[in-house]
């Protein structure tokens, strides 16, 4: 598999370990959204240990308002933050 394949293979994975824990295993409910942004985003996202930042995140995150994350959505949150920290390095150049 090329780089980028082993990418999104990383993603679906990362995804599925997070929404398979309760409910439905293809949306992640705020607690899997919480321990996901925690364990996965680490320092990247500071204020993952903030409930009042992660209520916000979700809430943003949501955009079909089903009170649930779908794969799309989080998709979104990676696409914005890989944009983010694009932009910080290419600032460092």
């Amino acid at each position: 598999m090329s780089d980028i394949q082993k990418a999104m293979a990383l993603l679906i994975t990362t995804f599925t370990k997070y929404a398979s824990k309760e409910g439905d295993k293809h949306t992640l409910n705020k607690e899997e959204l919480k321990e996901l942004l925690q364990n996965e985003f680490g320092d990247l996202l500071c204020k993952a240990n903030d409930q009042t930042a992660v209520d916000r995140i979700f809430k943003d995150l949501d955009t079909n308002k089903s009170n649930s994350v779908d794969f799309s959505e989080f998709v979104n949150l990676v696409s914005c933050l890989t944009q983010m920290c694009h932009e910080h390095f290419i600032g460092k150049q």
